[in-house]
């Protein structure tokens, strides 16, 4: 494999991710820089990114290798994202542009068309580029930079059961897609909030003892509006 040095970082972390890089395991630069056809500079400062990512630890007499996150911390990153998607929601109400509305509305109608169809096989890909332009459409660098760290993250530690209904997932992202075109930003925040909270039960451990901490994170929630998404 030979990746522009610039990506070096990017295929590390989606190696980790996709667990090719075991938890707990060493990652040495000699063996890295081979792995990804580069020199051992880039994969250095890949290696310190990823630590402060909390993808990476350095320790004594070992030098860099896989971090191994708690439960505790593994739950910690759902309560973080169901915090801070709702806010992302609300700020996409107030900043968004029209190719932002363009493009979640496509995503919008493209997921509930493969969710009719019982299509299922690309609509967790579908799922993730919506989230993803919805951060964006924050119009905030930091918060669209902290939640993509939490999808990965999230993605690494958590295995995901497809939705019961995928047809009512996909008409929470068009409630959600209907209130930031309407720049109603506690409307946005409110649906978003409780899409989350859904999802968050599909969420088990890849490691540990299970649920724990996806139902610690639901079962800790306030109650929300959850009055039916207006269409």
């Amino acid at each position: 494999m030979r990746i522009p040095a610039h990506s070096v970082c990017t295929a590390i972390r989606d190696d980790i991710v996709a667990g090719v890089h075991a938890r707990g395991s060493r990652l040495t630069e000699e063996l890295l820089a081979r792995r990804y056809g580069v020199s051992r500079v880039p994969v250095r400062e890949a290696l310190r990114t990823l630590e402060a990512e909390g993808f990476v630890v350095t320790r004594r007499h070992a030098g860099a290798c896989v971090a191994e996150p708690t439960e505790q911390e593994a739950g910690d990153l759902l309560e973080m994202r169901m915090l801070l998607e709702p806010l992302g929601a609300a700020r996409a109400a107030q900043r968004r542009t029209e190719a932002h509305l363009k493009v979640l509305r496509g995503l919008v109608r493209l997921g509930q068309e493969r969710a009719r169809r019982g299509s299922s096989d690309d609509l967790r890909s579908l799922g993730g580029w919506f989230h993803e332009t919805l951060a964006q459409a924050s119009g905030s660098p930091a918060l669209t930079s902290m939640l993509t760290q939490l999808r990965h993250k999230i993605a690494w530690m958590y295995a995901v059961d497809a939705p019961a209904s995928p047809v009512e997932s996909w008409t929470e992202h068009g409630a959600i897609v209907d209130a930031v075109a309407r720049g109603d930003g506690e409307r946005a925040r409110a649906v978003t909030a409780l899409h989350a909270e859904r999802a968050t039960g599909a969420h088990r451990l890849r490691f540990g003892s299970g649920r724990e901490p996806a139902d610690r994170v639901r079962n800790s929630q306030h109650p929300v509006n959850t009055a039916s998404p207006r269409h």
